[in-house]
């Protein structure tokens, strides 16, 4: 393991490892009866110590010692002295057991118990670390016992502070001291503790003690991490921000019955409002929160009848969402036609919303948009399409150009809908850029692959940058370039900056009308480019990762063909989205779908050419965000009752039972997926009622 070479044993180490192992198998044989029979005399305990020198490792030995400890705390009278006595014997059993092996996760477990107990003296435990911190300065196990004693002693951080420099000024390859040092840092920050506010001093120090780490060694990853974490405090703010929402504000939208009129913004009445009567109302932060609720989330409108509902938009059942949604049901409403009505949303003027850091909401913003009916709202009537719906080329025509009415929405106009933006400081915005030059010049003198990543970082950090001076996407070019020297450069995290690269892309892409405008399509058959038929065609990208949602959610129709995705996390937030294309990808389990089932405006599904149900373990269950057994109250019994009238395995179908059966489809396409045969064809029939077309087939 770990490079060492292993050489065959000699005859007589063999013969004494046999020794030891029959002994082992002896001590273990009277611990378990022991244990059984809740045996807890002096020599049981002593056998128990002899075996837990020999074997750290053994669980269940630790935990008889934790039953032994209470049935002697419970006979002791509260003697203070027995007491310690008792306690002091379990700190000398878990030392000798460190000392065999001082990365035993049960010994330093057992001793945080003993501690714990609050009978302790606490007075030796820093000197014990530091024995063994000098026999292993990167002991995790050491590290985090450390940060348990310093709480329990509540000693300051900024002693613990100055202890991690001691530890990296002798080695600065020391990943867990420089890790220690970011938590200590994180605090002492956080709290504005004296000496570490503002921020842009401590932080200008810290750069100034990694660099002497990273360019001392450059190949040594220990400072790089650190680094890592320094530009993120540089140029994050800690509370949460409304960075985009549905409609955005200013938009006008014209409603005319069940069908879509051409107005100022967008109109959703062709996929939304005909088949729920609801319009969406969609807030997306720029990280989780929760507490959004009607006393948190003020509208004003005379179309309201009582308080919006708000719900996170959560693929893991999570009431600490990004995403969160409100539907405006206007099907009863008695509204006066022609009139326009002005909805108001405005939210941090009271305290609620959390992000899950701690930090409350506290920039006040307001979004703004009009709505107007000009014909009251109808139940939609069933009518059966003549073909399915196509996703050919030459069935698509470009915008020519933009106008201020066309209903496209980008990263510019999404910004402009805050109020009081906070941006950084001039400071954070020269510490980054400065950090960019160091870097540059780093890399002109050696080829470093942790370099070009932080490099790359850097640049991506300093074109997002909230700042009215930053020049946003100024540098995709080359951020771009280096992910595609590190893919090729670094095959062994090919995935990781294959993602990377794809989110600086997307961002690109949506960062202004003018940029997403190629991307933008409408149907030739149409004879006006209303909302309902302008199509963000993203296929051929290359993209393996979805991002920049928050400038997508106008989007109705929707082609992601012909990619490499294997997620769509994240389109959970498109709720007007109503035709689907994510043929000739990577998707690989009906995990990987989970975000479909948010969209209750989906109509037209395409998943052809994947490899759904080319595994048959689907391991995505295990990595992914938000697993479907998981995030589930399932109904097994119900569900098999409903796979044996039709015939199918409850065991192969549960999954996409879940996925399907809240939505509505009308087309889906599955063909070219192993899993598409005729059972699971017969399957999707049965628990999509609404379906008229499967696999381009006419099911009418």
């Amino acid at each position: 393991m770990h490079g060492r070479p292993r050489n065959a044993l000699k005859e007589e180490d063999t013969a004494a490892l046999s020794v030891k192992a029959e002994k082992l198998r002896s001590l273990q044989s009277h611990f378990l009866a022991n244990h059984h029979n809740r045996i807890y005399t002096k020599e049981a305990l002593e056998g128990n110590a002899k075996l837990l020198e020999n074997n750290p490792e053994w669980h269940t030995a630790w935990n008889y010692r934790k039953l032994a400890v209470e049935s002697f705390l419970s006979d002791s009278h509260s003697d203070p002295e027995t007491v310690k006595s008792i306690l002091d014997e379990e700190l000398r059993v878990v030392e000798n057991a460190l000392r065999k092996n001082f990365k035993s996760y049960g010994a330093w477990y057992h001793r945080k118990w003993v501690l714990s107990k609050g009978h302790s003296s606490i007075d030796k435990e820093l000197r014990l670390l530091d024995a063994f911190q000098k026999a292993d300065p990167r002991n995790f196990h050491a590290w985090n016992y450390r940060r348990f004693v310093a709480a329990l002693m509540k000693r300051p951080d900024e002693d613990e502070l100055k202890y991690t420099e001691e530890v990296i000024g002798a080695n600065f390859s020391n990943y867990s001291a420089w890790h220690n040092r970011s938590i200590l840092l994180s605090n002492l920050l956080k709290r504005k503790a004296e000496g570490y506010f503002p921020k842009e001093n401590v932080l200008e120090g810290e750069f100034e003690l990694v660099h002497n780490a990273i360019f001392t060694d450059p190949d040594d990853q220990s400072g790089w991490f650190y680094h890592l974490w320094l530009i993120d405090q540089t140029v994050k703010i800690d509370a949460p921000l409304l960075v985009s929402s549905w409609p955005s504000h200013g938009f006008n939208i014209t409603l005319q019955g069940n069908k879509c009129l051409h107005g100022s913004g967008l109109c959703v009445l062709n996929s939304t409002l005909p088949n729920t009567g609801t319009l969406p109302i969609i807030l997306y932060f720029n990280q989780a929160v929760e507490g959004v609720n009607s006393s948190t989330v003020n509208v004003k409108s005379e179309l309201l009848s009582g308080d919006l509902v708000w719900k996170p938009l959560s693929t893991n059942n999570s009431n600490n969402a990004q995403v969160w949604v409100a539907y405006l049901d206007i099907r009863n409403l008695e509204v006066q036609l022609s009139k326009t009505y002005v909805v108001e949303i405005s939210l941090g003027h009271s305290k609620g919303i959390v992000s899950s850091s701690g930090y409350d909401y506290g920039h006040p913003s307001r979004v703004t948009f009009e709505l107007c009916i000009q014909t009251a709202y109808t139940e939609p009537v069933e009518q059966q399409e003549g073909k399915s719906n196509s996703w050919k080329d030459d069935d698509f025509q470009k915008f020519d150009h933009l106008q201020e009415s066309d209903p496209i929405c980008s990263a510019d106009q999404v910004t402009s809908e805050i109020d009081h933006i906070p941006t950084t400081s001039g400071r954070c915005e020269e510490a980054v850029v400065n950090e960019i030059n160091q870097f540059r010049d780093l890399l002109s003198e050696i080829d470093c692959k942790i370099g070009k990543l932080t490099l790359a970082r850097l640049l991506t950090a300093v074109d997002s940058l909230p700042s009215p001076r930053a020049n946003n996407m100024v540098n995709t070019e080359e951020i771009l370039q280096l992910y595609d020297d590190l893919m090729r450069l670094d095959p062994t995290h090919y995935l990781y900056y294959k993602d990377e690269h794809s989110l600086v892309l997307l961002r690109q892409i949506t960062s202004s009308r003018d940029s997403i405008l190629p991307y933008c399509h409408y149907k030739k058959t149409a004879i006006e480019a209303f909302a309902g038929y302008v199509c963000l065609r993203l296929q051929n990208l290359s993209l393996s990762r979805m991002g920049s949602i928050e400038n997508l959610l106008w989007v109705q129709t929707l082609d992601l063909s012909h990619n490499q995705l294997r997620s769509i996390e994240g389109l959970e937030a498109m709720q007007l989205l109503s035709c689907l294309n994510l043929s000739h990808n990577k998707l690989g389990s009906f995990t990987a779908l989970g975000p479909l089932r948010l969209l209750k405006s989906l109509k037209v599904l395409n998943i052809s050419y994947n490899e759904i149900g080319s595994h048959s373990i689907d391991t995505r269950r295990y990595l992914c965000s938000s697993p479907l057994s998981h995030t589930e109250e399932f109904a097994w019994d119900q569900f098999e009752i409903f796979a044996d009238s039709i015939g199918i395995s409850a065991a192969t179908f549960w999954e996409p039972f879940l996925i399907f059966q809240s939505l509505n489809l009308t087309e889906l396409d599955t063909k070219g997926n192993p899993v598409a045969d005729e059972n699971f064809r017969s399957f999707l029939v049965k628990v999509l009622p609404t379906l008229k077309w499967l696999d381009e087939e006419d099911l009418s």
